[in-house]
Parts: structure tokens; C-alpha cells; sequence
């Protein structure tokens, strides 16, 4: 026998627990050609709530037999993006286990360094740091380098001379791994199809991984960091640095008041 305090409280938990999934779902695929469909399933769930509460029975069961096949036809629609939402679902953000704090900033300042010494030279580039998730796949189709990270290294390699600067570099550590690797284009209908081939694999691989993609265009200039299927766009290499840090180096109590006195 069900508590009359209870069956007053059910509805409302069952009604806020199916808001927060939702709300979390929404926020998970925002930036993907998914987010739209979800946005108006969303609405399709509040209507139906609300017909439950007005006990609307025939409303209630057109909407049900919906909902079941919009199940199926999702799962098969949209079988890319959950496959990609799946893969870094529990990823963490770890870089270079087994590296002091102090050898991680070393590494990240020749990498914004690099990045900004290359605009100068009006040159572009594309570089993968990898993380949780592995790059096997897009290591694989390139060519193997194993070199250990310097701004000198990775300009050398992005040198229209070079016969590896097309492509991308992939680091790993304190090691570039591969250069002249392939990247996924990105197929989001959302941005722009002006955008060049370095911008759509930046963001491609970036929807395929938990990895932290950095972008100089050639034509341009202009220098972005790829992350989830969005782009952060750099103003310096101060904030490329910064950037990278909070996003690769768990935050020390010293490195928090060094921050705090800067600003």
C-alpha cells in the first residue's frame, strides 16, 4: 500500500529525474547535427507530461507508440554521433602520466611557441595532443616520427619544404608521434562549408575523440584550438598557453595563486 505522501511525490520526482537526463543528453550532443532532433523530442516529452497530469488517454497513447519508433529510427540516424558521444563518455582529462608539472609546461610552451612562429612565417599547421582516448587509427596513416616535443621540431615539419607538412602531427607526451597524418573532415552541417580542409579536420577529429586539436590557417592566420566539435579562437600565445594548461595540467595550489595574482 502506497503512502498518500508518496503518491503526491512520485509524479514530480519522476517528472524532474526525466528533466535532468534529458537537459544532460541536450548538453552532451549540443553541436552536432543530433542536437535539433533532440531539442524537439524535449518538447515532445514536456507535452506528454503534461497529458499524463491531465490524464489525456488517447494523446497519451498516440505519443507513446511514437516515442517507441522514434527510438529505433534515432539509433539508426544517428548511429555516428552516439557511437562518438559513447567513446568518451568516462574519458578523463590525463596528459602525459608519468611527467612532473614542470616538464608538462616546458612541453606545452614549445608547442604555443611553435604554433605562433609558424603564423609569422605564413604558414599553416594541425596538431593532435593526444589523450584518454588513443589515435592508433590516425597515427597509423601517417609517418612515424618519435621525436621528442620542441618548437624547432614541429616548425620544421610544417615548412611548405617539408614532405610531411600536409597533414597533421599527433603528440603523445612529451613525443610527436606521427606527422603528416589524416584527419577526419567534419560532416556537421552547422559550419560553414567555406571553411578549409585544416578547419573541418580539425573539428572531425575533435568530434571523434577527447584529443585537443590546434589549428593556424595559412591563408589567414588565424589560430584555433578544436575541442569537442567546437572551436576556441587564440588571440596570442599567452592564451593558447593558459589554454592548454587548464585543459592538460590539473591545476596545482601554486599554479592557482600565480593566476590569481595575474589578474
Amino acid at each position: 500500500m502506497e503512502l498518500p505522501f508518496w503518491s503526491n511525490i512520485k509524479p514530480i520526482l519522476e517528472i524532474t529525474i526525466l528533466w535532468v537526463v534529458f537537459y544532460q543528453i541536450l548538453v552532451f550532443f549540443e553541436g552536432t547535427r543530433a542536437f535539433q532532433v533532440l531539442k524537439g523530442l524535449t518538447y515532445l516529452l514536456i507535452a506528454f507530461l503534461i497529458c499524463q497530469i491531465l490524464k489525456l488517454d488517447t494523446i497519451n497513447w498516440l505519443l507513446t507508440k511514437f516515442f517507441a519508433l522514434s527510438v529505433i529510427a534515432l539509433l539508426i540516424i544517428f548511429q555516428q554521433e552516439l557511437r562518438h558521444g559513447l567513446a568518451r563518455l568516462g574519458q578523463q582529462h590525463i596528459f602525459a602520466i608519468g611527467l612532473e608539472e614542470s616538464e608538462m609546461l616546458a612541453i606545452l610552451e614549445e608547442i604555443s611557441d611553435s604554433v605562433f612562429k609558424i603564423v609569422k612565417k605564413k604558414a599553416g599547421c594541425l596538431l593532435a595532443i593526444e589523450r584518454e582516448a588513443k589515435l592508433k587509427t590516425y597515427i597509423e596513416s601517417g609517418i612515424p616520427v618519435d621525436a621528442k616535443v620542441s618548437s624547432e621540431m614541429i616548425q620544421s615539419l610544417f615548412v611548405t619544404s617539408s614532405p610531411l607538412h600536409d597533414g597533421g602531427i599527433i603528440i603523445k607526451g612529451d613525443r610527436i608521434i606521427a606527422a603528416s597524418c589524416l584527419f577526419p573532415l567534419t560532416d556537421n552541417p552547422n559550419f560553414s562549408k567555406v571553411l578549409g580542409t585544416r578547419h573541418r579536420a580539425a573539428l572531425g577529429l575533435s568530434e571523434q575523440s577527447d584529443c585537443i586539436v590546434i589549428m593556424a590557417s595559412e591563408q589567414t592566420g588565424e589560430v584555433s584550438v578544436a575541442l569537442e566539435g567546437r572551436f576556441i579562437t587564440i588571440v596570442d600565445e599567452s592564451r593558447l598557453f593558459n589554454l592548454l594548461c587548464d585543459l592538460l595540467i590539473a591545476p596545482s595550489p601554486k599554479r592557482k595563486n600565480e593566476k590569481m595574482a595575474k589578474q
